[in-house]
């Protein structure tokens, strides 16, 4: 991969305020057939935010290298752990095999061991923002609220759409830490591991309150993750409506236009914003919310703080004025499913459960066909909300009024005292797979369940 296809510069380096973000041509797409990057994990202390940190990274910088593919690319990546614990890596979003030298989430790479990931993006792969963090069970809320995260782009039909791809574009990698004094992360207790980890430090891609530019009456593409362990963001922008392109599983069908967005973990959604105001500054607001309290010990956790986490700043004038096309892409509604299945979340003091077992990885919870549709609902009768995620398929989510939304997700907010149905197909791979709790602290506390795809 060259160095348009691999983005190696440093985020941490740049200073707080200045026009943040990473901008990229449409030209930039690598036309190899093999994508190759080097990946080392290890601990390091970087100057984020005005600050000396002492963070997990990948390739000594925070947040890890983006990496750009397109379907049908081989992708090769040669990973040494450095850390002083076990890792892995799993490729969130991405459908690709859960076995091997893949997405396998239940690798377990030792200190000062290396292994070479090699998987192809399959040609119909959908376009999309999608990312890459530890998955190593135990320690993935550790290391991931550490600094372990970088973004992985698939170019797609959006990336076709004049009016989108002639809009400059930055990603937004939405992080919170916890650290002392000292700049030294902090591990939390067991009651705040109970709630989910949250850190009073925000940044967006390593820089605190961050601006980024934008032409007056042109428009600005943002794709933005959510990769804290626990936060959620419920985001607002000053005086402009968002407009959302894209999900976790890439572009929708038409438009859908936006005074706010809430991104729980490892959510991802890409939003177009129009440089209509008068020129100035204009905050990017994160505003509260409350994920709910622990059932038995009755303790609420603390509603996420709000306040602005970075901004819009005006820069020159567009050369052109244009408007977006409401009709984006065809995502067809899967169909009736064969099966459908229960999954009830629960909490007890120190554990967390889904059919009221903790994760065990050499027991077999959930044996589904390949190419079958299921629909399975997940019933949250605790007092916490807890988002899903299903590794390896994506789903599509079924609407209170029975009719499946047209729009693939990997993650969906199961609401305290709340049901969600999700309807997906087991394409293409088999083998065994997970599906857990994004708020990783519980998935680490065994809110987490092994899914074996047989042919």
């Amino acid at each position: 991969m060259n160095q348009n296809s691999l983005e190696r510069r440093s985020f941490c380096r740049a200073l707080a305020g200045t026009t943040a973000g990473l901008a990229f041509s449409r030209t930039g797409w690598a036309d190899e057939d093999v994508a190759s990057v080097n990946l080392s994990a290890r601990s390091e202390w970087l100057n984020v935010a005005g600050r000396s940190l002492n963070l997990y990274t990948y390739e000594r910088q925070y947040p890890g290298p983006a990496i750009r593919i397109k379907p049908g690319n081989r992708v090769v990546i040669k990973f040494l752990n450095l850390l002083t614990e076990p890792t892995n890596l799993h490729f969130h979003g991405l459908h690709i095999p859960s076995t091997g030298s893949a997405d396998n989430s239940f690798l377990r790479i030792e200190r000062g061991q290396s292994f070479t990931y090699d998987f192809e993006i399959p040609q119909n792969h959908p376009g999309g923002t999608f990312w890459y963090h530890p998955h190593h069970h135990g320690m993935a809320a550790k290391q991931l609220s550490r600094g372990l995260a970088g973004m992985i782009i698939v170019r797609g039909v959006l990336d076709e759409i004049p009016e989108i791809a002639q809009a400059p574009e930055s990603l937004l990698m939405l992080q919170d830490f916890a650290v002392n004094g000292q700049g030294v992360p902090t591990e939390p207790g067991m009651m705040e591991r109970m709630q989910g980890r949250e850190g009073a430090l925000i940044l967006i891609n390593g820089q605190l309150n961050p601006a980024f530019a934008i032409n007056r009456n042109g428009w600005l593409r943002l794709r933005i993750v959510n990769v804290s362990a626990s936060r959620f963001y419920r985001l607002r922008i000053e005086d402009h409506m968002m407009y959302q392109i894209a999900s976790d599983g890439g572009a929708l069908p038409t438009v859908r236009e936006l005074d706010e967005l809430l991104l729980t973990p490892g959510e991802r959604a890409e939003i177009m914003v129009r440089g209509e105001r008068e020129p100035g500054e204009y905050r990017i607001l994160n505003l509260p919310y409350d994920r709910g309290r622990m059932g038995m010990m009755g303790m609420r956790v603390a509603p996420s703080s709000s306040g602005p986490i970075g901004s819009l700043r005006y820069e020159g004038e567009a050369e052109s004025e244009w408007t977006l096309p409401q009709s984006l892409a065809t995502v067809e509604p899967l169909p009736e499913p064969e099966v459908r299945r229960y999954f009830r979340l629960d909490e007890s003091m120190m554990e967390f459960t889904i059919n009221r077992r903790t994760f065990d990885a050499r027991r077999t919870d959930t044996s589904v066909r390949l190419n079958a549709i299921e629909e399975w609902e997940f019933d949250n009768p605790t007092d916490m909300d807890h988002p899903m995620h299903i590794h390896t398929n994506p789903f599509q989510v079924v609407g209170t009024d029975g009719r499946v939304i047209p729009e693939w997700k990997d993650v969906t907010l199961v609401k305290s005292r709340a049901r969600v149905r999700v309807r997906m197909r087991f394409d293409d791979f088999t083998g065994p797979t997970l599906y857990h709790c994004h708020i990783l602290d519980h998935e680490d506390l065994g809110m987490m369940g092994r899914l074996d795809i047989l042919s």
